[in-house]
This record gives C-alpha cells, structure tokens and sequence, in this order.
C-alpha cells in the first residue's frame, strides 16, 4: 500500500480519527483533558462543561428527499450523548452527517466553534482531526492485524517512528482490553472485540471526541453489557466526548448522560434530557412506549 492509498483508506474508515499531528519526535501526539461526567448521589450523572459540538438548523436526506428538518441541539464537553429513537428515524444519517460523510442540505455543524459544513480543504481536515469514528460493523481492514489497525492514522497523520507508533497502538489496544491480541487478525477475535479494536482505532490521536454507531448491533446481551461499560470507563477517565447512535434501552440507561430522540413522523427532535427523567416523567405518548417497551396500540393486532 502506498502512502497516498494509506491517507485516503485512513480518511475513508476512520473518517478524521485523529486530533493535531503530533511534531516529529514527541511520543505523545497532543490530547484533550477534561473532567467527565460527575455522579448524583441517585446513581444519575450530571454532565460538565460547555457545548463542544452545535447543529443548528439542521436538514438532512439523500437525493433532495429531507429525512430531518431544522434540528437544533448541543452536545456538552465530557457528556456520553445519545441520538436514539425508533427505525427509520434518522439516527444513523444524522451522525453521518455530523461527521461530514454526506453534505447537509441546509444547517451548521460546529465542531468546536468550526462549522464542518462550509469548511474546505485544511480547514476541513482540521476538524475532521478532531473526531473519531467508529462504523456499525467496525471496519477494520481484515488483512491487517490489530496493531497494525490502531497504528494507520498514526502513519497517515504524525511523523512519530515505528518504534513509538507501536507503543502508542499497544497503549490503545490496553485502553479496551485488547493488549495481548496486538498481532490478531480480525477475522480472529469476536464481533465485540473487534467493536472495541476499532474504538481503539478511533482513539489513536486522541481525539476529544469519539461517534459510535450502533456499538452494540450484533452483539449478545453479556458482550454489549462489557462494551457499554467500557465505553463509560472510558469516558469518566479520559473526559472524551462520546456521541452514540443506539436503539437499545439498556445501553441508553447504563452510558447516556442526555438524549435526543427522533421521530420519523416530525422529522425532527421530539425529546431531550437525562433519559431516566424522559422514562419516568414524559408525557408524550410515543416516548413513554419507546422508554417502557410498549407496542403502539394500533399496530396491535386484534
């Protein structure tokens, strides 16, 4: 593979998994730090600091056909923020377009205080630099071991020696669990290691920001419980930003700090808040069915 094959497989898969390169020689590419989420003493928690990330205004489909409609939220420095609600939403375009994978069709994203949407050439990649993204199906490169995974953005985006991209690689695959499988395949681990492997890949620069789409798709209910553990362990100890596309209701409840939830029918945002609140206190019809399990009456049969 060639180093112009290396950036665009790197751009494509990990679609910006890294921060700022690091200068030549420092083996600790530059990393954001911040305080995670504190807990309630109800076992809630209240998360900290100032929006990271603000859509506003924005639309969003395929084929000048609008899937969502002037949606305006925040997503707070150092909170797990879930986009959930039912199939057929939005939940997955909305993150694709967050993250620039499809051109909006009106709207702002900032990343930051930088707007993704009009951003062009280095402009762009500099806040591409600033997330990590991790696809529904982990995208790994299946002849790659998992070392040689979580090194490529380093190889793309730093002037780091192999010696350090290494050791760095090592540090992430410990991070999830994963440090003595470094010389694997992914064809040789399980579907939930290889979500976790490439959550290490997403996390190679440090960004201050992860996506994870549907983390917990085609897991069993043991593998998704350790996933979303780690994904909280990893949120209170490195004060990363998650923003998670999920449908499952015990994820929501063990990572969420706050919560969007989509509806097809309005094409937009219909409930935002501590998803704990939402179950126990929304009077809207469709949130109380979504949060407790709860077929819709029509779709019933007699």
């Amino acid at each position: 593979m060639n180093a112009s094959d290396r950036r665009e497989s790197a751009q494509t898969t990990a679609n910006g998994a890294a921060q700022r390169a690091a200068p030549a020689g420092d083996p600790h590419p530059a990393g954001a730090a911040s305080a995670g989420p504190a807990a309630r003493d109800d076992g809630s928690r209240v998360a900290r600091g100032e929006p990271i990330i603000r859509v506003e205004d924005l639309t969003a489909g395929y084929d000048g056909r609008a899937i969502l409609e002037h949606l305006n939220f925040d997503v707070k420095r150092g909170e797990v923020f879930v986009i959930l609600g039912g199939s057929g939403c939005g939940k997955s375009t909305l993150l694709k377009h967050m993250i620039g994978l499809y051109d909006v069709m009106a709207g702002r994203v900032y990343i930051e205080g930088q707007d993704i949407v009009s951003a062009q050439g280095d402009d762009r990649d500099a806040i591409l630099r600033r997330i990590g993204v991790m696809y529904q199906s982990g995208a790994l490169f299946g002849s790659m071991t998992l070392l040689e995974n979580v090194r490529l953005p380093m190889e793309v985006f730093t002037a780091l020696d192999a010696e350090q991209m290494d050791l760095l690689a090592r540090m992430k695959l410990s991070l999830v669990g994963l440090v003595q499988f470094t010389g694997h395949l992914p064809s040789e681990i399980s579907g939930g290691m290889q979500k976790r492997a490439a959550i290490a890949r997403a996390m190679a620069l440090d960004p201050p920001i992860l996506f994870l789409d549907e983390p917990s798709a085609g897991l069993d209910p043991i593998t998704s419980a350790e996933l979303d553990a780690l994904i909280r362990r990893l949120a209170d100890s490195l004060g990363v930003t998650f923003v998670i596309v999920t449908h499952e209701l015990a994820s929501i409840f063990a990572i969420a700090d706050r919560v969007i939830m989509l509806d097809k029918r309005v094409k937009g945002i219909i409930a935002d808040g501590d998803p704990r609140k939402l179950r126990d206190e929304s009077t809207d019809p469709y949130v109380h069915q979504f949060f407790h399990r709860q077929a819709e009456l029509a779709a019933v049969p007699a």
